[in-house]
């Protein structure tokens, strides 16, 4: 009995175009594109805008992609020219944001001419509007349980539908094996999409480090976004922030603790900046070397 088709059994032409568009579609696809920035103090630093970092970070999130997000300033970046370790996990982050105005200028000389800030308090803030909007769960990792008392109410009257699902003050000690699988236990249970850590520099950074691939999140090291959301910290006037000088209001803020570090750490990034102006011309745009 034949089959009804009589071209039953023959390669029709519609058959082998599929054939085609199968195989294209199981070619190696191509590399993602590099991500853009360049090296400031030797730590690569990303050029990026508001939109598509927030955008990078709610698409990972929503995958629950174990992924960190480093915010740098000019202590961060003279810190990582400082300490090999410190500048490796830098250099490991899937995204490393100009924190500090100085880091942004930075980036503008040496080609990313629009370049903003992207700071970590304005981040943190703008993607909790986000994540209440779209519905993406966050989690706290860090500072005082006074100050996460305080962020949580605050939290509340701003995003009264934000999805809060956990809030945590380690201790200020070492963790030991098993309370740190605890923590990472909680922090994955709780079905967290992002998680903000406020350990401070370079304490953060280095722990998110040690927890991507074991935390099934996005870490966003916030530094002492926690204390300014919360109102323990006073945060520095806009103009100040846009003039680059919200360093020196915290400097008045905490004289004892930031004297020795921006004295030392801004007097080597202006000289570094001086030095590159004197004896060369402003390198070209780059890419990150992964």
């Amino acid at each position: 009995m034949r089959h009804p088709d009589p071209n039953f059994g023959y390669p029709s032409q519609s058959f082998v175009d599929q054939k085609r568009i199968v195989a294209r579609m199981t070619q190696r696809l191509p590399k993602r594109p590099p991500r853009q920035g360049a090296a400031v103090m030797g730590a690569f630093i990303d050029a990026t805008t508001w939109d598509e970092a927030l955008q990078r970070i709610f698409n990972w999130g929503a995958q629950h992609q174990s992924r960190y997000v480093t915010l740098c300033n000019v202590h961060s970046v003279v810190t990582a020219s400082q300490e090999p370790g410190f500048a490796k996990v830098i250099a490991k982050a899937d995204m490393a944001l100009p924190d500090g105005a100085p880091i942004a200028w930075a980036l503008r000389r040496q080609g990313h001419t629009s370049q903003e800030r992207i700071n970590g308090p304005d981040l943190m803030w703008r993607y909790l509007q986000l994540a209440e909007a779209k519905g993406q769960k966050v989690y706290f990792y860090g500072s005082s349980q006074d100050t996460l008392d305080q962020l949580r109410e605050r939290l509340g009257k701003a995003f009264p539908t934000l999805r809060v699902v956990g809030m945590v003050s380690p201790p200020y000690r070492a963790l030991t094996e098993a309370e740190d699988q605890a923590a990472v236990d909680h922090i994955n249970e709780s079905g967290a999409h992002v998680v903000f850590v406020g350990l401070g520099c370079p304490k953060q950074e280095a722990w998110m480090q040690a927890h991507k691939g074991r935390v099934q999140a996005v870490m966003l090291g916030v530094g002492a976004a926690f204390d300014y959301h919360a109102g323990t910290i006073q945060r520095a006037p806009v103009w100040m922030q846009k003039a680059g000088l919200e360093w020196l209001h915290r400097l008045a803020s905490e004289p004892r603790r930031l004297a020795s570090r921006y004295l030392v750490t801004n007097t080597l990034f202006v000289a570094h900046m001086l030095r590159q102006m004197v004896i060369s011309e402003p390198p070209a745009k780059s890419e990150h070397p992964r």
